[in-house]
């Protein structure tokens, strides 16, 4: 076992070079593998394969680092009688992976379930086996899934403002990309943002969860008004989103503020996803998380000095933010999350973005944002 967390220990450290592995890189991981289960087969020996364990409870937050990390749990999965199934489907995964990266090719993550069906009895039942098999390929690894040549369904998210994308057509060719020639509508986030190239004097990002307050925004020119960057995160953001928005504010080297709904959910699920990562995706966290970002709203004080509608707070609500003040380590390490939902917690209640028109459509664009901008200093971390 002491060698296995040593083994799962220098794969983590791999990942700490802040660039996702290149081609050549993933294919030796694949092929070295590969060929150690060979190897011990025919030396009649039990092959294995060591993963981290991907979970909340596996993962530590440092706050040098912003993002959560993997701790030293571990799990294996060896070759016997009850495991020979999911072990091949592990191994037919990886042919996969491998023979995608050779043909420069690419496929869904639907797609890969669906290509499962010529393998036999090691093919997958649902999609989300082979989900959960991909993803342990990618912590074995050390490597994103896109590395693999595997890609989600979804968009990354939409995008408005001075910003000037420099991306590749079908030939390679290089051409620019005016975000601000979509009218009414909005440059889409593609699923691969690993070669983009970025063009703006914008002072700061606004990701922002829900897709009305962005098209709001959107109508009232916002962007343009204080030469922001906005982001529609459309929800939980996607690896690709997620990704955008970091690369986005290395390259230009400006922040990021995060405009989502007042409830556990926002928090959590999004915010706290956007800025650290999350428990399931530790260790590739590095990549996929935005150490900069920082809360604008919607806070729970908000509600109070602004005379929000509010709705009373779910039991999934209360559930979730508990968990966090008692498991989450993002939420235990910063004491101003912990007041702020313990402050929720008392009032009861969840306050949504578009609450705001309460006061007119125009009042997030004229009152709210100016308001929270003149005090950054005074965000949730």
């Amino acid at each position: 076992m002491a060698k296995t967390v040593k083994k799962v220990k220098k794969v983590v450290k791999k990942t700490a070079k802040r660039r996702p592995k290149g081609k050549g890189d993933v294919l030796t991981q694949i092929t070295g593998s590969a060929k150690d289960v060979h190897d011990k087969i025919m030396g009649q020996n039990v092959p294995k394969m060591s993963m981290p364990v991907r979970s909340l409870a596996n993962v530590i937050y440092r706050p040098t680092k912003g993002h959560f990390e993997l701790k030293d749990s571990v799990k294996e999965r060896t070759l016997t009688v009850n495991t020979v199934k999911t072990f091949a489907q592990t191994l037919k995964m990886m042919a996969l992976s491998k023979d995608l990266i050779s043909a420069e090719d690419m496929a869904t993550k639907r797609e890969a379930y669906y290509i499962s069906k010529n393998w036999a009895e090691a093919a997958f039942k649902e999609q989300p086996e082979s989900d959960t098999v991909m993803e342990d390929i990618e912590a074995m690894f050390g490597v994103i899934r896109e590395k693999l040549k595997f890609i989600p369904e979804e968009k990354g998210g939409d995008i408005a403002g001075r910003l000037i994308v420099v991306d590749k057509d079908s030939k390679g060719k290089k051409l620019e990309i005016d975000c601000t020639k979509f009218g009414s509508g909005a440059y889409s986030i593609p699923i691969d943002v690993e070669h983009l190239e970025f063009k703006s004097k914008a002072k700061f990002i606004l990701a922002i969860e829900t897709a009305g307050m962005f098209q709001r925004l959107q109508h009232y020119g916002y962007w343009d008004s204080v030469n922001c960057i906005m982001v529609s995160m459309g929800g939980v953001p996607t690896r690709a989103c997620r990704r955008f928005i970091r690369r986005l504010s290395d390259s230009l080297k400006i922040p990021v503020y995060a405009f989502v709904d007042g409830d556990p959910y926002g928090y959590f699920n999004i915010y706290r996803t956007l800025k650290v990562g999350s428990g399931n995706a530790a260790h590739l966290n590095e990549f996929f998380c935005v150490p900069q970002a920082r809360f604008l709203g919607v806070t729970p004080k908000d509600v109070k000095d602004y005379e929000l509608p509010t709705h009373p707070l779910k039991e999934v609500d209360i559930k979730r933010a508990k968990d966090a003040l008692k498991n989450d380590p993002f939420v235990i390490h910063h004491k101003p999350w912990q007041q702020a939902i313990n402050y929720m917690l008392k009032a009861g209640v969840r306050v949504e973005q578009q609450a705001f028109a309460k006061h007119g459509l125009d009042f997030v664009v004229k009152q709210y944002l100016p308001d929270k901008l003149k005090s950054i200093k005074n965000f949730l971390p």
